[in-house]
């Protein structure tokens, strides 16, 4: 009777086979999940090697500025050198005996500032005014390079023409500076010298317009830059410019000496600039990077 009963009843077994298969099935699920690796341990892998990469990048770049400067620096003390150079080469020039004028105006390029002497006469119906000027004075600009204030006069500097003897040519002298009241040649006749003279001045080359620098107006006879083809023209002169030097002044006339022979030399300061800023990034750089200093 048990046995025809378990066989009058077929569904008893195939539930148990469902039931028994249900749990295998989840007993084999929750084995599966027991081995997944772990998606947090994964992710903060990721993290921190994406954090050492930014790092590394971070450490590089930061290491650019301690070794621009640096290169900088250097670069100074090159240029502190060629500026030296070029300071003792132009005083050395200026402090030369004055030789005499080339025939040729070709020798000028190579005798900037070099003292040469003429001889021959003014013709002070051409002057031309370069302005505004004020007179070079080093002791007067000695005194007052501490003070917040200049009591320096504006003017002129009379540029005329002068016919040289000997080579036959019209130059043009820079006879010095006026103040702005004796600009006009009537008030300072006893100045204008007639006759021949022998005169010593150094050599000036054109110079080209620099940024907010007016433009020269000759039709009003103001000169702002040595344009010595211009000038040139206008005076039926040769574009040959040279300063009067200080012995040229005579009573009531312009005061000569009016070149102005000094180089800026500011690359010492630069230097100690861009070698304080190599070693304070650095040592900055140095503690964050190599001691791992915290807070940095």
């Amino acid at each position: 009777m048990q046995l025809s009963r378990a066989g009058n009843e077929p569904w008893g077994d195939g539930r148990g086979g469902a039931l028994a298969g249900a749990a295998a099935a989840r007993g084999g699920c929750r084995a599966g999940l027991a081995w997944r690796p772990s998606r947090c341990g994964s992710s903060a892998a990721e993290a921190s090697a994406t954090k050492a990469e930014d790092d590394s990048f971070l450490q590089w770049f930061l290491l650019l500025i301690p070794v621009t400067a640096f290169g900088l620096g250097t670069w100074q003390v090159q240029r502190r050198k060629w500026k030296l150079k070029l300071i003792a080469e132009l005083e050395s020039r200026v402090m030369a005996e004055p030789v005499p004028l080339p025939a040729d105006p070709m020798e000028l390029k190579s005798l900037e500032y070099r003292p040469v002497k003429v001889r021959g006469h003014f013709d002070h119906s051409k002057e031309l005014y370069m302005m505004p000027r004020t007179m070079v004075d080093p002791v007067r600009e000695a005194q007052e390079a501490s003070r917040l204030s200049s009591s320096v006069q504006s003017g002129a500097y009379v540029v005329t023409p002068f016919h040289c003897t000997e080579l036959g040519v019209t130059i043009l002298v820079n006879r010095g500076f006026v103040p702005r009241k004796k600009v006009n040649p009537d008030t300072r006749q006893k100045g204008q010298i007639e006759g021949e003279v022998d005169l010593v001045g150094m050599v000036r080359l054109a110079e080209t317009r620099k940024p907010f620098v007016p433009e020269n107006n000759a039709e009003r006879n103001h000169w702002h830059y040595r344009d010595l083809e211009a000038m040139a023209k206008l005076t039926g002169a040769d574009p040959i410019f040279i300063d009067a030097d200080f012995k040229s002044t005579v009573p009531g006339g312009p005061i000569g000496g009016q070149t102005r022979v000094t180089l800026r030399n500011e690359h010492l300061q630069y230097i100690i600039t861009w070698y304080g800023l190599c070693a304070a990034t650095s040592y900055l750089w140095f503690k964050k990077f190599v001691r791992r200093t915290p807070g940095l």
